[in-house]
């Protein structure tokens, strides 16, 4: 099965958290591999995630630093009608958020 959601996508918005916020540390991004990895950065936050897909939708865990404190949770991202996705992010004990990202223009699915 081909996951849709695989490529690069910027993320654009997020319910919590303003632009300059998810910029803060450069474009801010999640990259969805084939092979069950990927990243996620925004704000000061970098993380790798660990991956489990459908067609339409991953759900994923995440392990990573933020101003260098180790930090974790889950999450998932939902492909859209319009071809954006909807990525639900939680900190462990923390922070939830809905992000929405849009695919990278030199990006293609796999």
């Amino acid at each position: 099965m081909k996951c849709q959601l695989v490529g690069r996508w910027r993320i654009v918005e997020a319910d919590i958290w303003d632009r300059d916020h998810l910029d803060l540390c450069g474009p801010a991004m999640i990259t969805i591999t084939d092979h069950g990895r990927g990243e996620i950065a925004f704000g000061a936050l970098q993380a790798g995630l660990n991956i489990e897909y459908s067609q339409s939708s991953i759900g994923f865990t995440w392990e990573g630093f933020e101003e260098m404190d180790e930090v974790s949770g889950d999450g998932s991202a939902e492909l859209l009608d319009d071809g954006s996705i909807e990525i639900e992010f939680a900190y462990h004990d923390g922070d939830e958020a809905v992000l929405k990202a849009k695919r990278e223009t030199s990006s293609t699915a796999c």
